[in-house]
């Protein structure tokens, strides 16, 4: 998928694809595709490009951190850059993906080692990403970062093994509006 649809024109194959896989339209898919290149000429997104977008969605924190994580998770094939079938996939998950399809993207997002589970480490850091990415101001929790991912990973890990399945993330998001807008806002 990755580097063989970086180009500055999108091909006829690849615009069929994302017909079949998205929910965007042909002119949807262009006028995003655009858009894309506008922002990334040479077909490819970078680290530094996408937090310079994505932070202009919070402007009151710090959303580096964040953005490393969000990178990471579009960039499907990790070889460092987003092409724009990357992108436009993982757009249409989080914009009109199924409950599933987008806790397994958020599940993905957590489990940054990919290592099929979510551990303490893991969850503490995304939890002190989102912290800092919001801004102290915006947050009207009165627990710490760490205390809120202990608080959550305990919720989460049904069966206390230490680590927290795709399954226990589903059911526990899906049981709890709260943690679920917490943790897979788009929901």
């Amino acid at each position: 998928m990755g580097a063989e649809s970086s180009r500055s024109s999108l091909s006829q194959d690849d615009l069929e694809f994302l017909k079949r896989k998205t929910n965007f339209d042909e002119q949807t898919i262009c006028d995003i595709y655009r858009g894309f290149l506008a922002d990334c000429p040479e077909g490819k997104m970078v680290p530094a490009t996408f937090c310079q977008i994505y932070s202009k969605c919070f402007p009151a924190g710090n959303a580096r951190e964040f953005c490393d994580h969000v990178f990471r998770t579009f960039d499907t094939d990790k070889n460092g850059v987003i092409d724009f079938k990357e992108f436009l996939l993982s757009i249409d998950v989080n914009s009109s993906g199924s409950p599933e399809e987008k806790l397994n993207w958020a599940f993905s997002l957590y489990d940054v080692d990919g290592n099929g589970y979510i551990d303490i480490h893991e969850m503490t850091k995304l939890v002190t990403s989102i912290y800092k990415m919001v801004g102290t101001a915006q947050i009207q929790l009165e627990d710490t970062p760490v205390e809120r991912a202990h608080d959550i990973f305990d919720k989460m890990d049904l069966d206390s093994d230490g680590k927290i399945t795709k399954e226990e993330f589903t059911k526990t998001c899906l049981g709890d509006k709260n943690l679920l807008n917490l943790l897979a806002p788009n929901m």
